[in-house]
């Protein structure tokens, strides 16, 4: 299978956001830091942001 190209030059980036949030676990229903880093990296992406979905939830 190969790998989307635009997907591909994002992955050392994507690693760095992965280490970030293992660096900084939470408690179920709690991840007020994870969900803040995913909705700050969505509109960074340019999509609507909707948080607070069953509490931290983000979509």
């Amino acid at each position: 299978m190969a790998v989307i190209e635009p997907i591909a030059r994002l992955q050392e980036e994507m690693t760095r956001w992965r280490r970030d949030i293992h660096a900084h676990p939470e408690l179920g229903f709690e991840e007020n830091r994870t969900s803040g880093v995913v909705a700050k990296k969505l509109r960074e992406f340019g999509l609507e942001v909707h948080r607070g979905i069953g509490k931290t939830g983000v979509v």
